[in-house]
């Protein structure tokens, strides 16, 4: 079993801000509710899960294509973590993952395919399953 971790500290009331952190040390940095809610320097929880999405996924899917036999140059992906403000409560509504590889050996159709097999089955993917919507909105072989 591998244990990671992340912290946080918050300092006042609502209107206050904080700091996230890594295990690590790798990441620190600071979070506030003008920084999630209103574009305002800093990070906030849906960007580091897109982050982390992004991370996850990404390597999981160099690793399928490499057990396939493909040589992966680079691979490119971005996670969109899409809050919904307009209820009681913020709620995460859907995750869209974007990829782009530079991959020798593979057809755009099997990139494809190990494209949607890593959104289904990569840890992170599988953390995030309780999110009403997740979709691969592209896949694309350079």
């Amino acid at each position: 079993m591998i244990n990671q971790r992340g912290n946080a500290v918050w300092n006042g009331d609502i209107k206050g801000s904080g700091e996230i952190s890594t295990q690590s040390g790798t990441v620190k940095a600071p979070y506030s509710v003008g920084a999630r809610f209103q574009g305002e320097k800093g990070t906030n929880p849906e960007e580091l899960i897109g982050a982390a999405h992004a991370g996850c996924y990404t390597m999981f899917l160099t690793g399928q294509l490499t057990k396939a036999g493909a040589q992966v140059k680079q691979i490119r992906t971005e996670s969109k973590v899409t809050l919904d403000t307009s209820g009681d409560v913020p709620k995460v509504v859907k995750i869209t993952l974007t990829t782009e590889g530079e991959v020798e050996g593979i057809t755009q159709e099997e990139f494809q395919k190990q494209a949607e097999n890593a959104k289904e089955h990569c840890p992170i993917s599988q953390l995030l399953q309780a999110v009403p919507e997740m979709e691969l909105a592209s896949a694309t072989l350079k």
